[in-house]
């Protein structure tokens, strides 16, 4: 969906993509960019929606349960949209523009949704003018003439642009407040970025937010993170034990490394199964390295239990919101720093596990004092260089 003015991107179902993702086929990922000065039409979308502000300021009026509830939104904001919810929003920055993240949870068809305009004409096409003239005369009492003018002007797109009388009069009629430090009753939006960071140091910072800081997040079992890994740096590598995570790049690059047992290097690549019966193994199972680089835009799927880690660039610093999905009662396990899983085996166990004495495992795994944020590799090499 594009205008001059904006446009709205709908990445290709997981499924679609990979048989080995059709575990979150029921999710979709949208990404919004508006225009400064523009208003993005009121519609209703059977799905549930999470929004995160990725970039820029904007004013959302929802209508629920009879009532319009108008929140404005900043850089880091997360809201819930309830699946059916007439929404519309302004871009109300006169300079920049609006980036929205938005993650999909379709209620009718599993992987599928649709967008539903009522106020529109030719483009975006009202849904109205699906039903005959004479069911719209007699539910609107109003002449057919009239109806077909007023169904059939719009013709500018889904976003169009606003005079600043009218972004300033929806932009000060704010009838819930943003929550940035605990959406305990609130239904309107939760700063994440306010949050404290679960992980800071001079090479990144982590904000996370689950159900337990936001409770909109609560029936969706999703938790929302930002990273912010500064330039030359590196995230530990690390695994969660439930949760899979849908990964946007929101600014910078990089790249990122992940170990995945279902990929077979006698296939290139290429996904491959198990047939039928059962099947004795000799050994344990063989890992593929997935990389890519990282820039703004790209998403990249880590599903539960695969190590990951993710790089910047010297050049600038990565940014990265992810999506978890199956959330609750999901741990993250470090797999180097201090915090790394190693270092809490019994020295019996590393040594059966390594075949080399416990000592020589502890002078790896104890020896990078860091937690979660590291120097990266490029950094560790000039480190070493100059000692």
């Amino acid at each position: 969906m594009k205008s001059q003015e904006g446009r709205v991107r709908v990445l290709q179902n997981f499924r679609e993509r990979s048989k080995l993702l059709r575990g979150i086929e029921n999710y979709r990922v949208e990404i919004l960019e508006a225009n400064p000065g523009t208003f993005i039409l009121p519609k209703h979308c059977d799905a549930e929606a999470l929004f995160f502000v990725a970039k820029g300021r904007a004013a959302i009026s929802l209508i629920r349960e009879g009532k319009r509830e108008a929140f404005n939104l900043q850089t880091g904001d997360i809201l819930r949209v309830p699946a059916g919810a007439p929404f519309y929003m302004v871009n109300k920055d006169d300079h920049e523009k609006l980036c929205v993240a938005k993650l999909i949870q379709p209620v009718f068809t599993p992987g599928h949704y649709e967008t539903f305009f009522g106020p529109g004409g030719e483009d975006p096409e009202s849904f109205y003018n699906a039903f005959s003239i004479e069911i719209l005369e007699a539910a609107l009492k109003t002449e057919g003439d009239r109806l077909k003018r007023l169904f059939g002007q719009q013709k500018q797109g889904a976003i169009v642009k606003a005079s600043k009388e009218q972004i300033q009069s929806m932009s000060h009629h704010e009838e819930g407040g943003s929550w940035p430090f605990g959406g305990e009753s609130s239904r309107g939006p939760f700063n994440l970025l306010k949050m404290r960071p679960s992980q800071s140091n001079e090479y990144g910072r982590l904000h996370e937010a689950n159900c337990n800081d936001y409770k909109q997040l609560q029936d969706l079992d999703v938790a929302v993170s930002f990273a912010n890994i500064t330039k030359g740096s590196m995230e530990a590598p690390f695994f969660n034990s439930k949760a899979t995570k849908i990964s946007l790049v929101i600014d910078g690059d990089g790249y990122y490394e992940m170990a995945c047992p279902h990929l077979s290097s006698s296939q290139s690549g290429e996904q491959h199964y198990g047939g039928g019966g059962s099947e004795e193994r000799q050994s344990g199972p063989r890992y593929q390295k997935v990389s890519a680089q990282l820039r703004r835009g790209v998403v990249f799927i880590v599903p539960a239990g695969h190590p990951v880690v993710a790089v910047a660039s010297n050049n600038q610093n990565l940014q990265i919101v992810c999506f978890e999905i199956n959330a609750r009662g999901n741990e993250r396990y470090p797999l180097a720093g201090k915090r790394n899983v190693i270092n809490q085996f019994e020295r019996e166990a590393k040594e059966l596990a390594f075949n080399v004495p416990a000592r020589e495992v502890e002078q790896v795994f104890q020896n990078n004092k860091q937690d979660f944020f590291f120097p990266g590799p490029r950094q560790q090499r000039q480190g070493r260089a100059s000692a």
